[in-house]
C-alpha cells in the first residue's frame, strides 16, 4: 500500500496518456501508380488549344456538376435534373453514403467510457434442503434492493481504438465518392440513352421518307409495267426494296422504343407513364462540346472511382495495424458504485452505499494461430486493395485516351461521310435520270437507292458516336468532380 501511494496521481496520468498514444501497424502512405506526363492521343481539331489540353495550363472551369448543359440541349437538360430527384439507385448509393457515416460514431464511441444502471429488486428465500448448507442458517427469506452504476471504459494502449474509427473515416470517403461516381454514371447513362433516343428518331424519320419515295417509286414501276414498257422483274424490285425499308423502319422503332423505358427508368417512372416527343438528332443537333482536359496526373484527384479505391485502399491499411493490436495486452478500466438495501426502507440511506473500482489487464496466451492469420488476411487484403487502386487507375487513363481517339477520328470520319453521302446521292439522281431515259435497269436505280440509304443512316449514327464518346469523355475526367468534394 505504501508504494501505491508513492505513485502521485499526476505521476500516473502522463504514464497512462504516454500509453495512450502508442500505436502499433504501418503508417499509411499513399502507393505509387503508373503516370505518363501526357496522353498519347491528341484531342479532336474542333478542340481549341485553350479549352484545357495544352500541357501547361490545364483546365476544368467548363467542367461543373450540370456537366450535360455543355450540350445545350433544354429538353436533355430536363431529363438530367430528375434523376438526381427520383433515381432509385442513387438513393440507395446515398442510404450507403449514411450508413457508413452514421459506423464513425459506433467507433467513436470506444473512445469514451460505457455507463449503465441496472436497478433491481428482488426477494429470496433459500432451501432447508440445499446441499452443502446448515439448516439452522436457513430463514422466511430476504429482499434485495440494488441501484448500481457501472462504467467500463477500454484504455486504448496500441491504437486499435483510434485505428477503427480511422478505418471508419476512410471508409465514409469511399462511401462519399461511391456516391459520386454512382451520380455520374447514372447521369451520363441517361445522356447516352438520350442520344440513342434522338438517334433513332432521325432514322425512323429518314425511313419514313425513303418509304415514301419507294412507294412512289413501286406505283411508277406498275404504270410502267402495265403500260409495257418495264419489266414484270422492275416491279417486283421495287417492292422488295419499299418492303425492306418497312422492316427497317419496325426494327428501329423496337429499339427507340427500349431506349425510352431506359429513360423512364433512369428518372424513376413507370415506362407507361413516360414518352419522349421525337425529336430526330440531325435536324436540331445538340452542341458538340469543347471538353477541357486534364493532365494524367491531375486525373486521380478528379475521378471519384480512383478516390473509392484510395480510401479502400487507406482502410485496408488499418485493419492491419488493428490486427497487430490484437497482440499486445488490453486495459480495461471497471467501476461499480451505488446503493443496495435489504428493503425500500434502507435502501436509499447512507449505509447502503458501496463501489469498486480497478484496471484488468488481459493478454491471450494463445490461440492457434489465429490473431496471425488475421494479420495475415489484412495484409493480403491490403495488397489487394493497392492493386484494385492501380488498376482503377490505369483503367481511367484508358478510358480518356480510347475517347479522344474516338472523337478525333469520327471527326475525320464525319467529314468523309458527308463526302461519300452527297456523292452517292448525285449518282442516285444520275441513275433515276438515266433509267427514266431507258438507258440503265432498274437494278441499277436500287442499287444506289441502297448505297444512298446506308450513307444517310451512317452520317447519323456516327453524329451519335461523337455525341456519345464526348459524354463518356466527360465522365472519363470525372465530370467536374474533384477529391475536395470528400466528407
Amino acid at each position: 500500500m505504501r508504494r501505491i501511494d508513492v505513485l502521485s496521481l499526476p505521476g500516473g496520468a502522463l504514464m497512462l496518456a504516454l500509453l495512450s498514444g502508442c500505436m502499433v501497424g504501418p503508417k499509411y502512405s499513399k502507393p505509387s501508380v503508373p503516370i505518363a506526363p501526357g496522353y498519347k492521343e491528341s484531342p479532336p481539331a474542333s478542340f481549341k488549344e485553350d479549352d484545357g489540353w495544352k500541357l501547361s495550363q490545364p483546365s476544368d472551369a467548363k467542367l461543373k456538376g450540370s456537366w450535360w448543359e455543355l450540350f445545350a440541349d433544354p429538353q436533355l437538360n430536363t431529363l438530367e435534373a430528375r434523376v438526381d430527384e427520383a433515381n432509385q439507385t442513387l438513393k440507395m448509393a446515398d442510404a450507403n453514403f449514411r450508413a457508413a457515416r452514421a459506423n464513425i460514431g459506433f467507433y467513436k464511441a470506444s473512445e469514451a467510457p460505457t455507463i449503465g444502471i441496472a436497478p433491481s429488486i428482488s426477494a429470496v428465500r433459500d432451501s432447508a434442503n440445499q446441499p452443502y448448507l446448515s439448516k439452522t442458517i436457513v430463514n422466511g427469506g430476504e429482499g434485495n434492493f440494488l441501484l448500481p452504476l457501472e462504467l467500463n471504459y477500454e484504455i486504448d494502449l496500441w491504437g486499435r481504438i483510434r485505428r477503427q474509427v480511422t478505418a471508419a473515416r476512410e471508409q465514409e470517403q469511399a462511401s462519399a465518392a461511391d456516391l459520386a461516381n454512382t451520380r455520374l454514371s447514372l447521369h451520363a447513362e441517361l445522356a447516352i440513352d438520350y442520344m440513342e433516343v434522338r438517334s433513332a428518331d432521325a432514322q425512323i424519320k429518314l425511313l419514313q421518307d425513303t418509304v415514301k419515295a419507294y412507294t412512289d417509286a413501286v406505283n411508277l414501276t406498275r404504270d410502267r409495267f402495265e403500260g409495257g414498257v418495264s419489266p414484270l422483274s422492275d416491279l417486283t424490285q421495287a417492292r422488295t426494296q419499299l418492303d425492306s425499308a418497312l422492316v427497317l423502319e419496325t426494327d428501329i422503332s423496337v429499339t427507340r422504343a427500349q431506349f425510352e423505358h431506359a429513360i423512364a427508368s433512369l428518372i424513376g417512372v413507370p415506362p407507361a407513364q413516360f414518352t419522349l416527343a421525337a425529336t430526330p438528332i440531325n435536324l436540331n443537333p445538340p452542341t458538340m462540346p469543347d471538353v477541357p482536359g486534364t493532365l494524367p496526373s491531375q486525373l486521380l484527384e478528379r475521378r471519384p472511382d480512383i478516390a473509392s479505391s484510395e480510401r479502400q485502399m487507406a482502410a485496408a491499411n488499418e485493419q492491419i495495424g488493428i490486427a497487430q493490436a490484437a497482440f499486445y495486452p488490453t486495459l480495461n478500466l471497471s467501476a461499480i458504485a451505488g446503493l443496495q438495501g435489504t428493503s425500500a426502507l434502507n435502501w436509499f440511506t447512507w449505509p447502503s452505499r458501496f463501489w469498486a473500482v480497478g484496471p484488468t489487464f488481459s493478454e491471450t496466451l494463445f490461440d492457434a494461430g489465429r490473431r496471425r492469420a488475421t494479420k495475415t488476411i489484412a495484409s493480403a487484403n491490403y495488397d489487394g486493395a493497392v492493386a484494385n487502386y492501380r488498376q482503377t487507375t490505369l483503367t481511367a487513363f484508358q478510358q480518356v485516351e480510347d475517347n479522344l481517339a474516338a472523337l478525333r477520328i469520327l471527326e475525320v470520319e464525319a467529314q468523309h461521310q458527308h463526302d461519300s453521302t452527297a456523292s452517292a446521292e448525285q449518282t442516285l439522281d444520275l441513275s433515276q435520270t438515266r433509267y427514266d431515259g431507258g438507258v440503265d435497269t432498274y437494278l441499277q436505280v436500287i442499287t444506289w437507292q441502297t448505297a444512298a440509304l446506308n450513307n444517310e443512316r451512317n452520317d447519323i449514327d456516327i453524329m451519335r458516336r461523337r455525341m456519345e464518346a464526348s459524354v463518356v469523355l466527360i465522365k472519363a475526367l470525372g465530370g467536374g468532380w474533384d477529391t475536395t468534394q470528400l466528407p
